[in-house]
This record gives C-alpha cells, structure tokens and sequence, in this order.
C-alpha cells in the first residue's frame, strides 16, 4: 500500500470513528422520514376530506381560526398549512410554553378533524433526531452539520480506498463475495455497497448541508448565479412603522388569502403566515403542487393594514434561488416522484449501514495478529 492510501486509509477510519454514530442517526432517521407523506396519508384518516359533489369555495381562515379558538383556548394561532382540495387545513398554534400543536380542520365544514401535540408526534420527532439529535437546536445543528460534512469527506476517501489497483481487482471491487466467511461479506457490503451508494448518498448529505450551514447555501446560490447577485429576491421588505395605517377591513388572514389566491390562482398549497408582531411583515408561499415544495411563489404582508408590500413570482427567480427552492424536494427525492424517494430510501439506508460495516471491519483487524492485519491492509 502506498504511503497516499495510508493517509486516505488512516483518514478514512478516523473520522469514521469519531462520526459515525451521528451519521448513523442522521441517516437512519433520513431513510424513515422519507415516505412520512405516504405513512400519514395511510395512517391518519384526517389528512384527507371528501371534496362536496357540487362546487365549494373553501371557507376563510378565519373561519377555521375560530372553531381552533373555540375548542382549545389559550393557543396562539402562529400559521396555516392549506394543503389542496381533497386535504384538510392545518392551523398550526402555540401555548405559551412554546410548544406546537396541529389541528387539522375540513375546510368545507369547518369540522375539526384531528388535533396533535407535535412534541409526541412520531415524524415530528424523527425529524428532530434528523435534523439536531433532539439536543438544543443550535448545538445539536452544529453537531449534525459537521458530521454530515465529515461524511462527505468520508465518501470521497472510501472511493479513493475503494478504487481497483489492477484490472483484474475490477469484479471484485463491484460484487459482494455472499459464500465467503462473515468477516469478508461484512468488508464487502461496506466497500460495495458504499460504492454504490454513494452519489445517492453525496447528494443527500450536499442538500442536507444546504440546511445546516449559511455558507453552503450561499456557495449554491453563487455557482448556480454564475457569481451573479439578484439582492431584490434575498431582501424582505420591511414595515414602516412610522407609518399610520388602517386596520384591515376584515380579518387580516382572509385578506392575505385572497390576495394570494388572487396572485397564484393555479397554487395547490399554501403557507399562511400570521401576524406576530406589528413590526414585522407577514411571510406567506404558494406552492404550486400539494406536497412539493419546489414551484412557489412567495409573499410579504403588512401585518396590520394587509397590504402586499412584496411579491417574488417562481418565474422571476434566479437559478440560485430555484436551486435554493428544490433543495428539499432533492433532499428526500420526491423530486422525482417515487422513484425518487425509493432511491434517497435506499441511499439513506446503506449510509446508515456504512457506520455499522465501517467499524466491524476495524475490530475485526484489531484482534487479527500483527502480521495478517498488514496483509489484510493490502487488500
């Protein structure tokens, strides 16, 4: 072995060490949170609502916001999801603790359908593993983004280390040895599989460090703008607060919905945001499929008048910007549909895998005798 693949090799081992139990959460979490959508939607029965046989219009939020206010007092209203015609609105509120509730609401009716508390949810608590190991958001994000960008290093030397030396190592190096002793499947399914795995899995951990750190998401949106800025698309407006103004003449909900409707009438879903403080303008997004998050347009509100202060069409976007927009959809590939998520399943999977392989091929060696762990280094 040359004295470079020694250094990838030590390199390779060391991180892996020191990482690979958050990857392996990071991961783990990833490949079960990724057909959240499909095991809600066949699990809870209130996601989805019979569309009436004659045509509807869907009530105002405000609407909605009462029967929340009326069934469970004390919570602040923070945003609505309306997820299409044939999915229930979800008002989304908080206690004074801080703590999220959903209430799912029929949006013909008004009927409450159902009514979560997120801190028990499962897949919101997957998600909190995923995303910060379920330690306070700052630190276990630091924690996560940096493992997840040891992981990419990881990947590149297993590729190196992985890489045939010779022609005739090229069939071993692509197929797993099923007949051989456990110690040699468990090396094969780790440098195998990894390899195999592997853009799936760069992919995943790229988008998932877009998440995690400003100056990935900044490098993106540089590239992809050609080193071009379009600071009017990045900019929120903000509220004059100088500035009397008059009172919406209805419900200041309502009016931001009907001004997005107006807007992007061909949206499927919508984030409504609420007011929270006079001083800050209202962010809402029209999504232009139900459940994908890629296509949107974005809008800001004043919080007390309603008026539209700013508004950032799809098709006014830079590259950057759309790259920005699609990196979730990218990250747990329903980008592609279901294809798409089988394979950031699959991906997610064997990355969970590697940690577990990684470190049994090291204990392994280190109860072999000096002399056949340098000959198993060789190989």
């Amino acid at each position: 072995m040359t004295t470079f693949r020694k250094a990838v090799g030590t390199l390779h081992l060391w991180l892996g060490l020191s990482t690979g139990l958050v990857v392996f959460i990071v991961s783990l979490t990833g490949a079960i949170f990724t057909f959240q959508d499909e095991i809600r939607d066949a699990t809870q029965a209130w996601r989805k609502v019979e569309v009436p046989a004659q045509p509807t219009e869907l009530l105002l939020p405000s609407r909605l916001q009462a029967v929340v206010e009326h069934n469970h007092p004390g919570l602040k209203p923070a945003f609505f999801m309306l997820m299409g015609p044939d999915r229930s609105a979800v008002l989304y509120t908080t206690d004074k603790q801080g703590t999220y509730f959903a209430t799912a609401l029929n949006p013909y009716t008004g009927q409450e359908l159902g009514h979560l508390d997120l801190r028990k949810d499962f897949f919101s608590i997957i998600q909190a593993l995923h995303m910060y190991l379920l330690l306070p958001e700052e630190i276990g994000g630091t924690v996560v983004g940096i493992s997840v960008l040891v992981f990419v290093v990881m990947l590149i030397t297993g590729i190196i280390l992985w890489w045939p030396k010779r022609k005739t190592d090229r069939k071993r190096s692509f197929t797993i040895k099923w007949g051989a002793r456990w110690r040699r499947v468990n090396y094969d399914l780790h440098n195998v599989l990894g390899f195999y795995a592997a853009s799936i899995a760069l992919i995943l951990a790229l988008t998932g460090l877009m998440m995690s750190f400003e100056w990935v998401m900044k490098s993106v949106y540089f590239v992809s703008n050609a080193g071009q800025e379009y600071p009017a698309e990045k900019t929120p407006p903000t509220v004059d607060t100088l500035q009397t103004v008059a009172a919406a003449p209805q419900p200041v909900a309502d009016v931001l919905y009907q001004q997005i409707r107006r807007g992007s009438p061909a949206a499927k879903m919508i984030f409504l945001g609420l007011p929270t403080s006079p001083k800050q303008p209202v962010y809402s997004i029209a999504y232009e499929r139900a459940l994908y998050y890629y296509h949107r347009d974005e809008y800001y509100f004043h919080p007390v008048s309603g008026q539209l202060l700013k508004s950032i069409p799809h098709s006014s976007k830079s590259n950057g910007q759309k790259m920005a927009d699609v990196n979730y959809d990218l990250h747990t590939g329903q980008v592609l549909g279901l294809g798409g998520k089988i394979l950031a399943f699959l991906g997610s999977l064997i990355s969970a895998s590697l940690p577990v392989t990684g470190f049994m091929v090291w204990w392994g060696r280190r109860k072999k005798p000096k002399k056949q762990r340098s000959k198993a280094a060789t190989v």
